[in-house]
């Protein structure tokens, strides 16, 4: 296994003044981390698991916050749009949350993390296709720019385990902070015990 890893949202000082690259960026980084936790075991796997499920959480943070506002506004049909991604990401939420709850060696957790593999590529298939698109068509250079720095004030804020249930601006706004918290401190303590 390479000593190249997957770093966590914001975390690799890339430059980001456009959004829909960001995002995508992002896409390719969940597909990455993905692929090194089934292709790890032990201790390895569930570091690489621990990056999956915080790139997860703030990336999703940043798209209810960012995203689907902006594609509720500007698509045509962005309504209907956005509850379906919405509802996707409800699912996944429910099912990394059942994840983050048991250990990468458990036998039932393949399995599982292969369900969410499949929800997640479908969703993000689908924002790519019916909101990313659009974005990108019909925002010039600085819109772009102003929604990436959106997007990583988003993620500095958000939380880093999943929370079904929370899946618009106004929930993440109210709520975020506190579970950003919560999230945050439980991530040290991990840390700092080993875990």
């Amino acid at each position: 296994m390479s000593d190249l890893k997957t770093p966590p949202a914001g975390d690799d000082r890339a430059r980001d003044d456009d959004a829909v690259a960001l995002l995508m960026r992002q896409h390719g980084d969940i597909r990455n981390l993905f692929d090194e936790v089934e292709a790890t075991e032990g201790e390895e796997r569930r570091d690489a698991f621990r990056r999956l499920v915080r790139l997860l959480a703030v990336h999703e943070t940043a798209e209810e916050e960012v995203v689907h506002p902006f594609a509720r506004r500007a698509i045509p049909g962005g309504e209907q749009v956005v509850q379906e991604r919405l509802a996707e990401e409800r699912a996944a939420k429910e099912t990394l949350a059942a994840l983050d709850a048991m250990d990468t060696d458990d036998p039932t957790f393949m399995p599982q993390l292969m369900r969410l593999r499949k929800e997640v590529q479908e969703h993000a298939r689908a924002e790519e296709r019916y909101e990313f698109t659009y974005i990108r068509r019909s925002s010039d250079a600085t819109v772009l720019a102003g929604m990436a720095k959106a997007i990583k004030a988003a993620e500095a804020m958000a939380p880093t385990r999943p929370h079904p249930g929370v899946e618009s601006a106004a929930k993440n706004i109210a709520l975020g902070p506190v579970a950003a918290v919560m999230d945050r401190t439980r991530d040290a303590v991990r840390k700092a015990v080993g875990k």
